[in-house]
């Protein structure tokens, strides 16, 4: 039987302050290093920042123009070997924090201007709730609403053919973004995808849903652990720097330095995770995707943030999540906990064995290695195969 899956993405409102924080950036392909920033600002007790980083432009705002720069669907698509692949329909669904209330009409700028399939609610592709599955949405928050558009976007780059779920919950909080993930697990969807973290926490019940690829960012503020990709339950997702190359693959990656990582203390260690990672509890990553910023994803926003609204270049680990969850959305095999699948299939993935997110007591958790690393897990998409 043929079954309809939706991939899910739930969002929060909190009163932020619209000043972005400056984060570390590595060179570019040109060799030349953007200053990016974060969007969100840094999370209260008890909740959570979103992870998406804005290429900046000389006055340090937020680098808006009139045409897309960065990375596009075609370049992610061929990048991670997924040209070709279709979900037959299945659902993604994006958790974030307040509402994006332009994040259906940027949804369809940024498919139309790449040739994707119109994903609209009148034809049944997208849909936008509240945490509870209602239509009186949160209050819209401007930096929130670009972190939404990063990951709706990044979805429809990853998987053109699967449906999305957008719910936007009350606030930043763990307890809203948690109602959020237990509403969309009762929605028939193959993935969830988190593109947030706040300081490592003990296990929240909301996020072990069987049978769901629940996939969460690690971090952009290099070595260091996060919530909720340190629970045992869900996929944590790093990050890289991905460029062009002339090698068969026509791609080099090397582990970007913003990337989170490390060893929870507070999570239990899942059992398909390996002694490779040195660590008793939960490691950060299991896999990675792109992240840097200055190999960064084009995005459309028309929610104004700091004055600057258009196309963009995003990074940081909100880019990779999606993606990631999209690929399990892709492959469809999410029986179970599917990072188990991901961890037993490993030889299927790109292996990232360069680069650094900083200094570390265990120095796998902190350099990219053959095999399993903190800044890239085991690695990065190469079809479907390891999904």
């Amino acid at each position: 039987m043929n079954v309809k899956r939706l991939i899910v993405i739930a969002t929060a409102a909190i009163p932020l302050a619209l000043t972005a924080t400056t984060a570390a950036a590595s060179p570019s392909a040109s060799g030349v290093a953007h200053r990016a920033a974060r969007v969100c600002a840094s999370p209260a007790p008890g909740a959570a920042s979103c992870n998406a980083l804005v290429v900046l432009d000389r006055a340090n705002k937020p680098a808006a123009s009139s045409s897309p720069a960065g990375l596009n669907p075609a370049d992610i698509r061929g990048a991670y070997g997924l040209t070709g692949s279709v979900s037959g329909g299945r659902t993604v669904a994006i958790v974030d924090a307040y509402d994006d209330p332009t994040a259906e009409a940027d949804l369809g700028v940024y498919r139309s201007q790449f040739g994707l399939p119109a994903c609209t609610t009148a034809n049944g592709c997208f849909r936008k709730v509240n945490q509870s599955g209602g239509s009186k949405l949160p209050r819209a928050n401007a930096g929130w609403a670009t972190e939404i558009s990063l990951d709706l976007d990044m979805v429809s780059a990853t998987c053109p053919d699967c449906k999305i779920l957008l719910v936007e919950a009350g606030s930043a909080s763990f307890s809203n973004l948690g109602a959020a993930v237990n509403y969309a697990a009762t929605q028939g969807v193959s993935a969830i995808s988190n593109s947030y973290g706040g300081s490592d926490a003990g296990q929240l019940s909301a996020y072990n849903h069987p049978g769901i690829a629940i996939t969460a960012s690690t971090g952009d503020a290099g070595y260091g652990i996060e919530s909720p990709a340190s629970f045992d339950s869900v996929i944590a997702v790093g990050g890289t720097s991905l460029t062009k190359a002339s090698t068969s693959r026509g791609w080099s990656e090397k582990a970007w330095s913003g990337a989170g990582s490390g060893c929870s203390t507070l999570n239990a260690k899942p059992s398909w995770q390996t002694s490779a990672t040195q660590c008793g509890g939960k490691a950060n990553a299991d896999v990675s995707a792109v992240a840097d910023p200055n190999t960064g994803v084009s995005v459309y926003d028309s929610t104004s943030y700091q004055g600057s609204s258009g196309w963009l270049v995003y990074g940081g680990t909100s880019a990779s999540s999606p993606i990631i969850a999209s690929v399990y959305a892709l492959s469809g095999n999410t029986a179970g906990y599917p990072a188990s699948y991901t961890w037993a299939h490993s030889s299927a993935l790109n292996d990232v064995t360069t680069g650094s997110n900083g200094s570390c007591p265990t120095a796998i958790w902190c350099n990219a290695a053959t095999g399993w690393d903190g800044p890239t897990g085991l690695g990065t998409p190469h079809g479907t195969a390891a999904f």
